[in-house]
């Protein structure tokens, strides 16, 4: 049964948190709508749809920035408590620092459990419909890559003619087993070529031992043929799905669907993996907080501390980039880039924790 304490706790955290998530809301909302509204600044659009996507944006952008959120809650909840001298009144009633942060703590992982499982998914699907609407006002609106179970799929418009693609595998800058179904304006076919290997270096594939059947059915052989597409291997890399825009279920299938490809899934399981972190990222950002917070003295002032832990948090962040960087570039394994800036982050609180609890 949880003390009147720990409910009291509990409620000023959470009051702390819901308070600084508004307000980075409303923040993300303002400059997501000036962004929306330059970006269609050449379109004639209503207002209505600049707005439209600002709602649909933010709440991955939100997710994304609520580790700074939860170490700014921490600090305003904790910088309530003194001011009120309710961490007095607290020890006088026994209960220590390190267990008013246990409360806090625990109501922190509870928070990000949910953030994970729910709020995610919701926002994961806001974000997809968000990337659907823009790419329809895009140039890219009419280009198409993905990826399914029955391999990359990708369409093309070149010189008013309609390619689409098909290829079973992947191979560094090599598509493998390629279907190319050719088309005009108006879908009328043109004709069909069919290759065991085709080079994508550059956006005019070299296709290796091309069999082209025409629209007549006639069908003819060529050992090298150039052909001319909007796409070479970096872009086709680039216009998959956000991952940022897919649900749990279907990071999953995406993943099984990269395999099947022989594409490189190391972007995707950075992803999941900081998804199954986030929790213990939320939580050490919570402790980091609540210590800076414990240590404040009269001989500086309370900003100082305020700065402290937003420098704190910036750092932790390009920390974090930095280290998934160097795994797309191949220069660490997948796991070592997310839980080796975790374990360091987790000594700097255990140490700090235990100075805290002795005072």
């Amino acid at each position: 049964m949880i003390s009147s304490y720990n409910k009291f706790i509990i409620s000023v955290f959470l009051k702390n948190i819901f308070i600084v998530s508004i307000f980075f809301l409303c923040l993300v909302l303002i400059l997501n709508i000036l962004e929306e509204i330059t970006f269609f600044k050449n379109s004639e659009v209503s207002i209505i749809l600049p707005v439209f996507l600002t709602f649909l944006n933010s709440l991955s952008v939100l997710f994304e920035i609520f580790p700074f959120i939860i170490l700014i809650g921490t600090m305003s909840f904790f910088l309530e408590i003194l001011d009120k001298n309710e961490l007095i009144i607290f020890k006088s009633y026994g209960l220590s620092n390190l267990k008013i942060i246990s409360v806090a703590l625990s109501t922190t992982f509870i928070l990000s459990i949910f953030l994970v499982l729910i709020f995610y998914n919701i926002s994961s699907g806001l974000k997809f419909l968000y990337l659907d609407i823009k790419n329809n006002h895009t140039d890219d609106g009419k280009y198409l890559s993905v990826v399914t179970a029955n391999g990359l799929w990708i369409k093309d418009h070149v010189n008013e003619n309609i390619n689409i693609i098909n290829a079973q595998k992947i191979d560094d800058e090599k598509l493998i087993d390629v279907l190319i179904s050719q088309f005009d304006k108006d879908y009328n076919f043109l004709r069909l070529i069919n290759a065991k290997e085709v080079n994508i270096k550059d956006m005019n594939w070299k296709i290796y031992n091309a069999v082209i059947t025409e629209n007549n059915l006639s069908t003819k052989s060529k050992e090298v043929l150039t052909f001319e597409t909007n796409f070479d291997s970096e872009k086709i890399s680039n216009l998959f799905s956000s991952l940022a825009s897919l649900n749990l279920i279907k990071l999953n299938k995406l993943k099984k669907d990269y395999i099947a490809l022989g594409y490189s899934t190391i972007e995707i399981n950075n992803h999941i993996l900081s998804l199954i972190t986030y929790p213990i990222y939320l939580s050490i950002m919570m402790c980091i907080a609540a210590i800076l917070m414990l240590n404040i003295t009269h001989n500086k002032p309370r900003v100082f501390y305020l700065i402290t832990g937003i420098a704190i948090s910036v750092g932790v962040y390009y920390m974090k980039f930095l280290f998934n960087i160097l795994i797309v570039n191949g220069k660490i394994p997948n796991i070592f880039s997310i839980w080796f800036p975790l374990f360091l982050l987790f000594l700097f609180c255990l140490v700090g924790l235990v100075r805290i609890n002795e005072k």
